[in-house]
């Protein structure tokens, strides 16, 4: 694929995720209707109407590409691109009122997440990016932080207790102790504070793809860090670690309990 090519798919993934972020401040800090999925995870007429809006810009500029959302599912399956929609990653954020939810928009490419564009529509952020094309934060490029030693990183979590309930518990409290601060900026707001240098370590213990697909390419060009709590660069892991690079292998072999 062409430089060309991936910047005009860069663009219109940042295009859908912009206006999906618009449709959510509409219903942010108001009160907006929840109802609870078969999962007991929460979705509104946000959600919704932002991933249909996102679903109809698609379908009119690449009828032949699959989309995978997470309210509504897939369609065409095997196609060569496949278009990953997360309307709002924060969903338990936004109807609290809190401005760290995220509109998620990736793209793979048989299989291979190669654009990234996650909007964050309170703070008025927008954060990009293509293989081979570098991270932009607002239109400026942004790098991960450069911190060299686990005691002085700042980690970040979206669920303490999904830790424990998920067999992390132990890999989780070794790796706070030795951390210099542990926080709860959570869900993909957390990675991308990886992604912009704001902080050096990023933990979930349960993911989906739609939760993953537009991270990997901007984490990895911001020179930082996506994978699953083994290691492995991967939207199917089930859980995610981001980290600054430099962090990778100290995290992995405390997480191992590695001497």
């Amino acid at each position: 694929m062409s430089h060309e090519d991936l910047s005009s798919l860069r663009s219109f993934a940042a295009e859908l995720a912009y206006l999906a972020g618009r449709v959510t401040l509409r219903y942010f800090q108001t009160d907006v209707g929840v109802e609870l999925k078969e999962d007991n995870s929460p979705v509104t007429t946000a959600d919704r109407q932002a991933e249909r809006l996102m679903r109809e810009l698609i379908e009119q500029r690449y009828p032949h590409h699959s989309i995978l959302g997470e309210e509504e599912g897939e369609t065409r399956p095997g196609a060569n691109f496949r278009w990953i929609l997360d309307p709002i990653d924060g969903t338990k954020s936004f109807v609290a009122g809190v401005p760290m939810y995220t509109v998620l928009v990736g793209l793979e490419r048989e299989g291979v997440p190669v654009v990234g564009a996650v909007a964050i529509p309170p703070s008025n952020e927008l954060i990009t990016a293509a293989l081979g094309q570098g991270c932009l934060w607002n239109g400026r490029s942004v790098r991960a932080s450069r911190t060299t030693d686990l005691a002085q990183a700042v980690i970040s979590t979206t669920d303490v207790q999904h830790m424990y309930e998920n067999d992390k518990g132990p890999a989780f409290d070794r790796l706070r102790s030795r951390a210099r601060m542990v926080r709860g900026w959570g869900d993909a707001y957390g990675h991308m504070l990886v992604a912009t240098g704001r902080i050096d370590v990023m933990l979930d213990a349960l993911m989906s793809p739609w939760d993953c697909g537009a991270l990997v390419p901007i984490l990895q060009e911001a020179g930082a860090t996506f994978t699953d709590w083994n290691g492995i660069t991967t939207i199917y892991g089930g859980n995610a670690i981001s980290t600054n690079g430099v962090l990778l292998e100290q995290v992995m072999k405390t997480i191992r309990d590695e001497a």
